[in-house]
């Protein structure tokens, strides 16, 4: 033997044998084969493949000497075979489920939904397998369901069985191979095999019956009552046989059915068990809505129904209201405010109706709702979390509410005072007096308080009380007068820890040698301070022109402090008020900005935030030639926010310009840069290897990203804005991992690499302040289609396709008065376009695919007719057909749906080639017309879907 064979040889040797497959004639030479075979844990054949191989044989027919086909011949084998094949059942118990999946059950599965998986590519000359499975899969269903009225009476007959049933088991099958001529009689074999009993056929059975009468009660509706019969009779029997073998019952489908039933066929017998579903139900159709409300207020104690039940009935209620039944408004705010404590209780946040309805509240509704809340937790036995839930919801409550006599009806509830520690009450009562400053919630309380003779400690704490509640700065200092009369040891500054200065300020104001003077300057700008914070400018400016008169006394370092806060003011009053309008500052504000820039006073306590604010201001009001020109260079190099809104500004002027001529854009483009990048910090270790442990924001920047990010945010000039934005996305887009570039406005006006920098800046900072940035300017104006753009490439860059859908058809409806008109070319580009065929094909809407091919300077059939055969779209397929302009892909579809066997389908596409507007014989000027029309017509459609 040959080298190379013995090589063979040891090689086909060492492979794993699979042992051959047991033929069927084998079972007929060795009568145990069988059994030892079905004993295996993975037979091969299969039992089932086992009973049509044996059916198979024994019904062969056969063929005589003239080629007649003769029946099969009722022989020894024949028998044998057949007799095999009962065993093999047996053997499985005779269960339907695997010996026969073609039965009625089939009719009920195929009625729900179910998530086909996707098919691959299909063949245009070839019917695909897919197809022709589902082909014959509709054939048998259609059988199915014409012998269904046979299987349904033969069930039904099974019914009035009133004795236990045998079924043959391999034993029993032997023995009546051998009482051949005792078939019907009461011989061992007719008696041993697998009992069941009565109960338990009749609740296999009841579940089926009920099954399909209910998936036929859509047709006729008396069925629903025969199937609730039928499923409450499964539910006797299940409880009386308990667990069985022989019955095969979803028990929690079993439960969903009896709900059903009870809503669509109620019983009219009081042996039925009544469901909340089905009482609230009965409320609906007969108006009882008092009884409604009553058991949703009693499902919110322990509550059972689920969330989306809930929704469903408020929807029906609002549906109701809004034809004109003034009392079913009473009734869709208690069941909404039902459901909303019920949401609270279970960690979900407020809904939205919920929070418009009570944008008017009325006694009543305060009364209803406490009454809720009351109902919907025991304060004894609640956890800890179910009382701080319940807290939150009727703090944030009061805290919205505008009228103080409904706060005054919550705040005395017993709930609310079990649930609120009085240190939080008293917070909140603090709260809504700054909110309500013409209100006092402890007024009634503190003037029966000063009835009583007070001791000297009782009446300082009544002034601090009364200081702290004061914006007024006559009566501030009244009060800080007496209480330094009183006692001269104190500073009175720090009664409240929410009166806050800046430090800068602080060390000035707390060197004032006078403890009254100090107190009063301290509280009057941290007052006004705060006020100005909480947007009441009104109080602000009186406390800030109080301490401007007293501090110009005595403290010229003081009084420029004032100043500066005093501008500040006025510049958020005006940006706060008229400013929203456009209306442009006085030029007494504006004079008074750029003096601030220019100031040289020295030894100044300055806060950041006022040059931030002045040079914002600026670039809001297109004041840029001051920026750019005539600035002090003294000061561009001093403070950064200078030096940024210069370059803004100059960057923003030289838009549209020469892009040699553009070093502003440049410089700017470093600076960004620089505070976007990292520094690495590195430790050497005991066998002196490097490694890095740490990576922070560069020092090497004139200020942090977070800072720029809060400038930024100050700016709402379109054009400075789209410019910041469009350096940031041209970062962006310069990372190396990315796929898909976002676009913007003006974005080739920077540089298009930065090596020196690349390797250590912090693109996925960058990535968020790109989505932070795009956020904000759509507040500013939520109809830049250029910014819509933008925020849509972003989305399709993080696979959120259906959100990048909606902004791309944003941008084009703002353009274009909701698709009236045309879309500009220049907003919806080749790429716009491939990027929404893009989003539609992965949400699989082929047939929108298919259309906004045409939409492209040259169409691509390509990728059109591929997305035409795929057959598992989710949109609305051939009622599109109607937007299609282009003669090809409609008879493309013609001949797609001919091969499919589609009539119906077909027939729409032919419908629409034979349109006039389409004859290839008609002008140009008509064909264009008609594909603007679709054009519109089809992107309104879009648009009413993704919006």
């Amino acid at each position: 033997m040959s080298v190379e064979a013995v090589d063979r040889e040891a090689a086909t040797s060492s492979r794993p044998c699979t042992p051959p497959q047991t033929s069927w004639f084998e079972f007929l030479l060795e009568e145990s084969l069988l059994e030892k075979h079905l004993k295996k844990a993975s037979p091969d054949p299969l039992p089932v493949q086992l009973i049509v191989q044996f059916l198979e044989q024994a019904s062969k027919p056969l063929v005589n000497e003239q080629n007649q086909v003769q029946p099969p011949p009722d022989n020894k084998r024949n028998r044998i075979l057949k007799l095999l094949a009962l065993k093999v059942a047996a053997h499985l118990k005779w269960n339907l489920d695997v010996l026969e999946k073609r039965a009625i059950r089939t009719i009920v599965n195929s009625s729900f939904p179910v998530r086909l998986a996707k098919p691959g590519p299909p063949q245009l000359n070839v019917m695909n397998q897919f197809q022709q499975e589902k082909e014959v899969t509709d054939n048998i269903l259609k059988v199915l369901k014409e012998q269904a009225a046979d299987s349904i009476l033969v069930l039904e007959g099974a019914l009035k069985l009133n004795k236990d049933l045998y079924i043959h088991t391999i034993r029993t099958l032997d023995l009546l191979a051998m009482e051949p001529g005792m078939v019907n009689g009461e011989t061992e074999s007719s008696t041993a095999g697998l009992n069941i009993s009565t109960e338990e056929m009749q609740c296999q059975v009841c579940y089926d019956l009920g099954a399909i009468y209910f998936q036929q009660g859509s047709t006729n509706f008396d069925l629903y009552r025969n199937a609730r019969d039928k499923f409450f009779r499964t539910k006797e029997l299940i409880s009386k046989i308990g667990s069985s073998l022989h019955c095969m019952i979803d028990e929690k489908r079993l439960a969903g059915y009896c709900q059903a039933c009870c809503v669509l066929a109620p019983s009219d017998s009081s042996s039925q068990p009544s469901t909340p579903y089905s009482q609230i139900h009965s409320c609906l159709r007969s108006g009882n809505y008092q009884e409604l409300v009553k058991i949703f207020l009693e499902d919110n104690r322990m509550p059972t129904l689920p969330i989306q039940f809930r929704q469903s009935v408020l929807r029906q209620l609002s549906q109701k209201a809004q034809q004109g039944d003034e009392v079913l408004d009473e009734i869709y705010f208690k069941v909404c405010a039902c459901n909303n404590v019920c949401d609270v209780m279970q960690g979900r946040p407020v809904g939205v109706q919920f929070t418009q309805m009570f944008l008017r509240p009325t006694k009543e509704k305060i009364d209803f709702l406490l009454e809720v809340c009351s109902k919907s937790i025991h304060v004894e036995n609640a956890p800890e979390s179910s009382k701080r839930k319940m807290a939150y919801f009727l703090k944030n409550l009061c805290l919205g509410l505008e009228d103080l006599q409904f706060v005054f009806m919550i705040s005395s509830h017993e709930l609310f005072i079990a649930l609120l520690k009085d240190d939080e009450r008293k917070l909140l009562i603090d709260q809504m007096r700054k909110k309500s400053l013409r209100v006092n919630l402890g007024t009634k309380l503190i003037t029966s308080f000063y009835d009583i003779p007070a001791l000297a400690s009782v009446n300082i704490g009544q002034l601090e009380h009364q200081l702290i509640l004061s914006l007024d700065p006559w009566r501030i200092r009244q009060i800080l007068i007496e209480l330094h009369g009183m006692t001269s040891e104190r500073h009175f500054w720090t009664v409240s820890n929410k009166w806050e200065v800046p430090k800068v300020y602080g060390n000035v104001i707390l060197g004032i040698k006078d403890n009254l003077t100090s107190d009063l300057v301290y509280i009057l700008m941290a007052k006004g301070l705060h006020c100005s914070t909480i947007k009441d400018f009104v109080h602000a400016k009186k406390l800030f022109a109080a301490c401007l008169e007293l501090v110009t006394e005595f403290s010229p370092k003081l009084r420029q402090v004032m100043l500066n806060e005093m501008l500040l003011l006025d510049i958020y009053t005006h940006e706060a008020g008229v400013g929203l309008s456009g209306e442009r500052p006085p030029s007494d504000l504006i004079s008074r900005v750029r003096g601030y820039l220019e100031m040289r006073v020295p030894d100044i306590p300055l806060r950041q935030v006022v040059a931030e604010e002045c040079v914002a201001f600026l670039l809001n009001w297109q004041e840029s030639e001051y920026l750019t020109m005539h600035v002090p260079h003294s000061l561009v190099q001093t403070n950064p926010y200078v030096k940024l809104g210069q370059l803004l500004a100059a960057t923003s002027q030289d838009l549209p310009g020469p892009k040699e001529g553009r070093w502003a854009a440049t410089d700017l483009w470093e600076i960004v840069v620089q505070i976007c990048s990292v520094s690495h910090q590195h430790k050497r270790g005991n066998d002196g290897r490097v490694s890095l442990i740490k990576q922070r924001e560069s020092t090497l920047g004139i200020m942090y990203r977070d800072e720029l990010l809060s400038f930024i945010k100050k700016l709402r000039e379109p054009v400075v804005l789209t410019t910041i934005l469009s350096l940031f996305v041209k970062l962006h887009n310069n990372h190396e991992l990315i796929v898909n570039n976002v676009t913007a406005e003006y974005i080739s006006i920077w540089p298009s690499s930065f090596p020196n920098f690349q390797s250590s800046i912090d693109f996925e900072a960058v990535a968020v302040t790109v989505k932070e940035l795009v956020s904000y300017a759509l507040t500013i104006n939520s109809n830049n289609h250029f910014w819509l753009i933008t925020q849509a490439d972003i989305y399709f860059a993080t696979n959120q396709y259906s959100a990048a859908l909606h902004y791309y058809l944003q941008a084009g409806a703002v353009c274009s008065d909701f698709f009236t008109k045309m879309v500009p070319p220049d907003v919806y580009t080749d790429q716009v376009i491939k990027r929404m065929i893009k989003c539609c094909s992965l949400l699989n809407c082929h047939t929108q695919v298919a259309i906004l091919c045409q939409f492209l300077r040259e169409v691509d059939y390509k990728t059109a007719f591929k997305a035409l055969q795929e057959q598992n779209s989710h949109d609305a397929m051939d009622s599109y057909y109607d937007y299609i302009w282009d003669i090809t892909i409609l008879e493309y579809l013609t001949y797609l749906h001919h091969k499919r066997g589609e009539t119906d389908k077909k027939q729409i596409a032919i419908k629409a080639i034979g349109q006039t507007e389409l004859n290839s014989s008609n002008p140009e000027e008509v064909l264009q017309l008609a594909a603007q029309r679709r054009k519109k017509k089809f992107l309104q459609a879009m648009a009413k879907l993704y919006f």
